[in-house]
C-alpha cells in the first residue's frame, strides 16, 4: 500500500505537487497511539537520533571529565549551520580532550548560510572539519573515546568502541537489535542503522520521559533534552526548524532533523515520541508535517500558534519577491491526531 500524500505544494490556489509520508507517534510502553502509513517499515534515521547517540557521552561520565557545558551537549546533538558560534564551540569541545580539528573524521564542508560562506572567502580561507554540520557530534565521540582510554583514530569505524557504545545505546531505547540491520554510512562518515519508523519513535518517547530505561540512562536523556531545549540554536542556528520551534515552546518540544526527510520529536506532556518521513527525501515536506504534528497533538496558545504559522504553511516567494504559492499539509490526514490532544 502506497503511503498517502501529506502534504500539498500550491502554486497559486492549484496544487502543483503533493509529497508522501508516513508518520507514528508511539508512548513510552511502546504503544503505537497513532500510525500513518508503513509505519513497519525500516529507515535510516539519520541525523534525528544524534542526541540518542550522545546518550554514552553522558552516562559514561565522559561529559563531566570533560567539563561540558549544556551548550557543548547541545552541540553534540546537532546538525548546526557551521555559524562561527558553532565552529568555536567545537573547538572548545576538542580542546577540553586535548585534541584539535585534525582528530576529526567527519570530512569538511561550506556552512549552511551564504553569509557565513562569503565571511570565509573574505578572510580568505576555506571551510574545514569544524564547519561540518556533525562536528559538535564528533566532538563529543572523541571526549568519549578519550576518556574511555581507547584510540581514536577510527572512531567513525563500525567496530570502534566508541560506534559500539553508540549502537548499543540505539539498541535499548529503541527496543531494536541492529545485529542484523540494513547498515550504510552516514554523511559524515558514522555507520548509520534502518530501523523501524515506530521503533524510532518509541526511542524518543523514552527519550523524553525515560520510561523504560535504567536511571543512569534516564539521567542522561534528561540531561540531553534539557540542554536542547535550553540552547536550541546550537542544536542548528539560524532560521533552522529545530532551533526556532524549540525557542518557540520552551521546553515542550525536543525535535530533530535527520537528512532525506527524517524528523523526530519527544512530547514529555503527552508522553510520546513521534518519527516521521517524508517519502521523497523533502525537508521541505518534512518540517511542514512535523509543524502538523505539534499543531494537532499540543493545546497551543496564541503566540505559539503564531509562531508555528510560517513553518507549518510555508509561503513560496519568486526571485522579485512576490508569493506565488505555499506549502501546506494535508488537512483530513492529520485529523486522526487532533483526537489524541
Amino acid at each position: 500500500m502506497d503511503n498517502p500524500v501529506l502534504v500539498e505544494v500550491l502554486r497559486g490556489e492549484t496544487v502543483e505537487s503533493r509529497h508522501r509520508g508516513t508518520l507514528a507517534v508511539v508512548d513510552a510502553d511502546g504503544a503505537l497511539v497513532a500510525g500513518i502509513g508503513g509505519v513497519a517499515a525500516p529507515v535510516f534515521p539519520r541525523s534525528a537520533v544524534k542526541a540518542l547517540q550522545a546518550l554514552p557521552l553522558v552516562e559514561s561520565g565522559a561529559a563531566d571529565a570533560l567539563d561540558l557545558s549544556p551548550a557543548e551537549l547541545a552541540l553534540a546533538c546537532a546538525s548546526h549551520n557551521g555559524e562561527q558560534v558553532h565552529v568555536n564551540a567545537a573547538r572548545v569541545m576538542l580542546m577540553k580532550a586535548g585534541l584539535d580539528e585534525s582528530a576529526l573524521e567527519c570530512g569538511s564542508h561550506w556552512p549552511k548560510r551564504m553569509q557565513d560562506v562569503a565571511h570565509l572567502h573574505q578572510i580568505d580561507e576555506s571551510p574545514c572539519p569544524l564547519h561540518n554540520n556533525c562536528s559538535g557530534k564528533h566532538a563529543g565521540f572523541l571526549g568519549l573515546a578519550r576518556t574511555l582510554g581507547v584510540p581514536t583514530q577510527g572512531y567513525v569505524e563500525p567496530d570502534h568502541p566508541v560506534q559500539q557504545e553508540v549502537r548499543a545505546a540505539l539498541e535499548e531505547i529503541s527496543g531494536v537489535s541492529l545485529t542484523h540491520a540494513a547498515r550504510g554510512t552516514d554523511g559524515c562518515s558514522i555507520p548509520t542503522y534502518a530501523m523501524p519508523l515506530d521503533a524510532l519513535a518509541l526511542a524518543f518517547a523514552r527519550f523524553g520521559t525515560g520510561a523504560g530505561l535504567s536511571p543512569l540512562r534516564a539521567e542522561a536523556a534528561e540531561r540531553l533534552y534539557d540542554a536542547c531545549v535550553e540552547a536550541p540554536f546550537m542544536v542548528a542556528g539560524t532560521e533552522r526548524f529545530c532551533t526556532d520551534v524549540m525557542e518557540l515552546f520552551g521546553g515542550r518540544v525536543f525535535v530533530k532533523t535527520g537528512a532525506e526527510g527524517v524528523f523526530a520529536a519527544a512530547l514529555p506532556e503527552l508522553g510520546f515520541g513521534v518519527a516521521l518521513k517524508c517519502e521523497d527525501g523533502g525537508t521541505r515536506a518534512s518540517q511542514v508535517m512535523m509543524a502538523a504534528v505539534l499543531e494537532a497533538l499540543l493545546d497551543l496558545d496564541e503566540d505559539e500558534r503564531k509562531g508555528l504559522e510560517p513553518w507549518l504553511r510555508p509561503r513560496l516567494d519568486n526571485w522579485n519577491g512576490r508569493v506565488v504559492g505555499a506549502v501546506r499539509p494535508v488537512a483530513e490526514a492529520f485529523a486522526p491526531l487532533r483526537a489524541l490532544a
